[in-house]
C-alpha cells in the first residue's frame, strides 16, 4: 500500500516540477492578496491584528483552489486515469497519493510563507507560530475535500465554477477553526482547542475523502 501511495506521490511531484508556473502562480496569488490588505487598510496595528487570521486563511483557501481543476484533468485527458482505475490496486490509494502530492505543492509552500506575510499584520511570535501550525494542519483537509469536488466536476464544461460552488461551503469549518486558532492566540485565550478540532477535521478528511473521491471518479469514467 505504501509503495503505491509513494509511487503516485513521486510521479505527481515530477509532473508538478515540469509545470512550476502553476506552483509559482498560486504562491504569488497568496502573497499579493495578503499584501493588498495592509496597503488598503493603512498602518493601524490593532485593526491589522484583528483582520490577519481571516485574511490569511481566506487567501490560503483561494490559493489552494487554483490548482484543484487540474488535479485529475490531465490524467483524464491522456487516458492515464482510466488505466489507474483498471489497475488491481484500490483507486482510493492512488487518490491518497495524489492528494498528498497536491498538498506538498500547494499547501506546504503557503504554510512556509505565511509567517513572513503575517509580519505585515503586526502579529506576535506566538501568533505566527500558531498561524504556521494551523495552515500546516488545515491545508491537507482543503486538498482532501477539494479532491472530491474535482472528481465530481471532472470533464464537465464550466467545471471550475461548479467546483468552487461545491467546495467552498465544505471549507467553512476549516476556515473557522484555522482562523479562530490564530485569533484566540492574538486575544490571549489560547488556540489549542481550535487546533485540536482542526486536526480532527484534517484526519477525517484525509482518511475518508480519497475513497469518496475514488467513487466519484468511477462514476465520471463510466
Amino acid at each position: 500500500m505504501l509503495k503505491i501511495v509513494s509511487a503516485v506521490i513521486g510521479r505527481d511531484l515530477k509532473l508538478a516540477m515540469r509545470r512550476q508556473a502553476d506552483i509559482v502562480s498560486a504562491l504569488f496569488f497568496f502573497i499579493i492578496v495578503v499584501s493588498l490588505f495592509p496597503l488598503g487598510i493603512g498602518p493601524e496595528p490593532d485593526l491589522l491584528r484583528k483582520l490577519a487570521p481571516g485574511v490569511l486563511w481566506v487567501a490560503a483557501l483561494l490559493a489552494t483552489m487554483l490548482s484543484l481543476p487540474r488535479l485529475f484533468a490531465d490524467d483524464h485527458r491522456d487516458g492515464t486515469l482510466e488505466q489507474l482505475a483498471l489497475a488491481p490496486h484500490p483507486l482510493g490509494l492512488v487518490v491518497t497519493g495524489k492528494v498528498i502530492a497536491h498538498w506538498l505543492v500547494s499547501g506546504l509552500p503557503l504554510a512556509l510563507i505565511a509567517p513572513v506575510l503575517g509580519i505585515q499584520f503586526d502579529l506576535s511570535a506566538d501568533a505566527l507560530l500558531v498561524l504556521t501550525g494551523a495552515i500546516l494542519l488545515g491545508t491537507p483537509a482543503l486538498s482532501g475535500i477539494g479532491a472530491i469536488g474535482a472528481a465530481l466536476t471532472l470533464g464537465l464544461r464550466g467545471g471550475g465554477v461548479l467546483l468552487s460552488l461545491l467546495v467552498l461551503p465544505l471549507y467553512i469549518p476549516v476556515l473557522i477553526f484555522g482562523a479562530g486558532a490564530v485569533d484566540a492566540t492574538v486575544t490571549g485565550l489560547g488556540g489549542e482547542g481550535h487546533l485540536s478540532l482542526l486536526a480532527a477535521i484534517t484526519f477525517a478528511s484525509v482518511g475518508f475523502a480519497p475513497w469518496a473521491t475514488a467513487a466519484a471518479l468511477k462514476i465520471a469514467l463510466e
